[in-house]
């Protein structure tokens, strides 16, 4: 008789590290929950010097807001909570959570991120606790949470664009008879002059989307010649918005100024475009897929055509 050596499987190779685990990684759990709380708080920190450091701070209220900026602000907060909410839920499942408990801890992340946001209006001089915002910060994670109930994935992205405006740089007479204010001046004081502040801030140049994968849509019938990563795009902006509510603001002068109605009435866009989701490009290096997902909520330039409420359909060869 011959002997037999039998030798033990080979170990199976390391995990890549940006490999979903397949169960909990105690170790991954506890780099997101540390990463987790270093950006919380470092966030935090930078929201507040970017908006509140420069009002007074006062008792908590209230404030109803649902008419101001014509509701640009409401779906600025759609779009953040749906993407922190997905952000959330794939940094879960790469620790190795299951579905379930990654949705749960998906939808309390962008509940606690936007909900922060709102206790800092409520304490704002400026500001004020809105339910509108709380109900927008809702409909944003609900409708990250329902797509993975019904889909297991996310057909429908939100995403924005912005391109701030070439503000004129015209005298604004004082209502008071005060000394005039340049109309410049006072979008950089409302938007700031910064472009990353700007991008935040600055609703004259906001669009947000809501953009569709043609591809899912299609199922098992897809068309050979419909790539899997092009979307169709729908958008939301609006213009010549120089106050929240109405065109008519105090200077820090204490003059009041009222803006041409006519020359600048304020009005509403609705957009059609295409659009790229990122995550379907065919990517086999890991690195570029964690690229390509990160930057899956900013809209990618693409032909649009634009119909407005001031009787306005425009066409743009390429708009972003």
């Amino acid at each position: 008789m011959h002997s037999v050596s039998l030798q033990g499987q080979a170990p199976p190779p390391p995990r890549h590290f940006l490999e979903p685990a397949d169960t909990l990684d105690k170790a991954r759990f506890r780099i997101c929950l540390a990463s987790g709380a270093a950006l919380y708080a470092g966030a935090s920190y930078g929201l507040y010097h970017l908006w509140y450091k420069n009002y007074d701070l006062i008792g908590f209220h209230t404030f109803n807001d649902m008419r101001e900026w014509n509701q640009m602000d409401k779906f600025g907060h759609i779009l953040t909570a749906y993407n922190e909410s997905s952000i959330a839920y794939y940094w879960a499942r790469w620790t190795g959570l299951d579905r379930t408990r990654s949705m749960v801890m998906a939808a309390g992340i962008g509940t606690l991120l936007q909900g922060t946001v709102e206790v800092m209006d409520g304490f704002s001089e400026k500001w004020g606790f809105s339910w509108g915002d709380i109900a927008a910060n809702s409909l944003g994670v609900g409708f990250f949470i329902g797509q993975e109930l019904a889909w297991r994935d996310q057909r429908i992205l939100m995403k924005v664009s912005s391109t701030r405006p070439d503000y004129p740089d015209i005298s604004v007479p004082a209502n008071d008879g005060g000394p005039p204010m340049s109309l410049k001046l006072r979008a950089e004081e409302l938007f700031g002059s910064p472009f990353s502040e700007s991008f935040l801030k600055d609703y004259n140049g906001q669009v947000i989307w809501v953009s569709a994968n043609l591809s899912a849509f299609s199922g098992q019938h897809r068309p050979g010649w419909l790539p899997r990563w092009l979307n169709l795009a729908a958008g939301y902006g609006a213009e010549n918005m120089f106050g929240g509510f109405d065109n008519t603001w105090e200077g820090e002068n204490g003059n009041t100024y009222t803006l041409d109605a006519e020359a600048f009435p304020r009005y509403r866009q609705f957009y059609l475009s295409f659009d790229v989701d990122l995550r379907r490009i065919p990517a086999h290096k890991r690195g570029l897929r964690l690229l390509f997902g990160a930057l899956n909520w900013i809209k990618i330039p693409a032909p649009t055509l634009e119909v407005n409420t001031n009787g306005g359909v425009k066409f743009y060869p390429l708009y972003w």
